[in-house]
């Protein structure tokens, strides 16, 4: 069965499943870090609330059934065991339904969390990731050779995924076009690391380059995904750098180590080989042996990924016509299972960056300028001499949130929710901050301010030591306090 099975790939499917899984085990770990006080019974938008109004037939979660924070944390804590196990590569020692069973299991899990996370978990990468784990689950164990039409469809999805934020961008906003998207990117970005300071100040000849490059990247490449070897592994190798550049300069929690490991389905082994030997020249005659064989597989296991394929070929048709809409719709799921999306980003680029600033004061006289203290973010800028840090592949969702809200998101529930319980003195909510400047007793009164913040410019940074220059623009939230008993 040739046509069906290759020899050719088995570095590109220990690399698909070890790196997948290890995503699935971030994904897992922030969920037990930060699901309870975002969305548990005590959250800012509680899962409860939710499901008592969404059918299970909308949004397909185990949490339908009933939740606790302490079944969230068993989830959670299966999930990371099961990633652990498939990233130490022992699944893949047994017969081809272990690592498919171990997938689907890690697939349903998350996928019952992103099905209930609502607007903290509406970010494309998180469908990404449940698309991917159950595509990733066909590839079988070492037990049979690596099947062919599964490395077919991960093309597809690398394929929607770069083409598919190339074309956004086109018909997006003018700065794609006329190369500029890149004067503002660094800077506006929803959070910024200790490069993009650095990035920013780049002549603006290098920012169109960079433009340039990514129009190139994600329109060009993607199509050689499917060209014969070694074109297919040098595309594969132009969109890993692509997207190494991505994670230098930003943070994207794991859409960019993703999409990484997601082309590895177009690299071979002899292209992989040729990569290992340039580092470790031993690595040459090792690194890719002893394959399976690709006549030996058995007949459940190719009718189950012929037919798993085929279905996935039949919900293709939503997402390849999305491509071809003028007003193609971005991280969009066709069907509550987020299998073959459109994907998808940055249409447009933010030209000024807004911060909400969430300050409390313990004086009995909210007018009382003097007595306002700032509350400070993990992710996000707040004081203007904190370098911005490094926190990618985890998603800081709370971080994530506050830059939607400054660009003026209408839903704002969990916002005024957030405010009550930093009133309050909540404990698990106040662990999702950096700096809480109130650890002896809640403040009287909360309030949020909205600044306008630029880089410093390397004149400004010698002199004020400030990688932040920002002017108050006005009120989100005047003085609240909690109504008395």
């Amino acid at each position: 069965m040739d046509w069906f099975a290759t020899g050719d790939y088995d570095i590109a499917r220990e690399i698909l499943q070890r790196g997948i899984a290890a995503l699935y085990l971030i994904a897992f770990a922030s969920a037990l870090a930060q699901f309870p006080a975002l969305l548990g019974d005590n959250g800012l938008l509680p899962v409860r609330s939710f499901t008592a109004v969404v059918p299970f037939w909308r949004a397909p979660s185990l949490f339908q059934w009933r939740y606790s924070d302490a079944l969230l944390r068993l989830v959670g804590g299966v999930g990371v065991g099961l990633s652990g196990t498939v990233v130490l590569g022992l699944p893949q020692l047994g017969p081809a339904w272990l690592p498919m069973l171990v997938f689907l299991l890690l697939f349903a899990l998350y996928l019952s969390i992103v099905n209930v996370g609502q607007t903290f978990y509406s970010f494309g990468w998180e469908s990404l990731l449940v698309e991917a784990g159950f595509i990733v689950a066909f590839l079988g164990s070492d037990a049979v050779a690596t099947p062919w039409p599964v490395l077919l469809f991960l093309r597809w999805l690398v394929f929607r995924l770069e083409f598919g934020a190339g074309l956004i961008k086109l018909r997006g906003g003018q700065e794609w076009r006329d190369l500029t998207a890149l004067f503002y990117h660094h800077e506006t970005q929803p959070m910024p690391n200790p490069v993009s300071w650095f990035v920013h100040h780049l002549p603006k000849w290098a920012h169109r380059g960079e433009v340039l490059g990514n129009h190139v990247v994600q329109l060009g490449a993607p199509i050689l995904l499917f060209a014969p070897q070694p074109v297919a592994s040098i595309a594969a190798g132009v969109i890993v750098l692509s997207q190494l550049w991505l994670v230098l300069t930003g943070n994207f929690a794991w859409l960019n180590w993703i999409t990484i490991v997601l082309a590895a389905a177009a690299v071979d082994d002899a292209s992989f080989r040729w990569l290992g030997a340039l580092v470790l020249p031993q690595l040459r005659a090792t690194v890719g042996a002893g394959g399976a064989d690709p006549g030996e597989q058995p007949l459940w296991f190719v009718i189950v990924v012929l037919a798993v394929v085929t279905l996935l070929v039949v919900l293709s048709y939503w997402p390849a016509r999305n491509l071809l809409r003028r007003a193609q719709l971005m991280n969009a799921s066709f069907n509550p299972f987020h299998l073959v999306n459109a994907y998808g980003a940055f249409g447009t680029v933010t030209k000024e960056r807004y911060e909400i600033i969430v300050e409390g004061s313990a004086s009995v006289d909210p007018r009382n300028d003097t007595a306002w203290l700032a509350y400070e973010f993990r992710g996000k800028p707040g004081d203007v001499a904190r370098l911005p840090g490094q926190f990618a592949p985890c998603h800081l969702r709370l971080d994530w949130l506050m830059w939607f809200l400054a660009l003026g998101v209408r839903d704002t529930r969990w916002f005024e929710v957030f405010l009550a319980r930093l009133l309050q003195g909540d404990r698990a909510t106040l662990r999702l901050l950096a700096r809480n400047p109130f650890a002896d007793s809640p403040p009287r009164y909360v309030r949020a301010r909205v600044f306008l913040y630029r880089f410093s410019t390397p004149a400004e940074r010698r002199a004020s030591h400030d990688w932040w220059v920002r002017s108050e623009v006005g009120t989100l939230v005047p003085p609240v306090t909690l109504p008395p008993d």
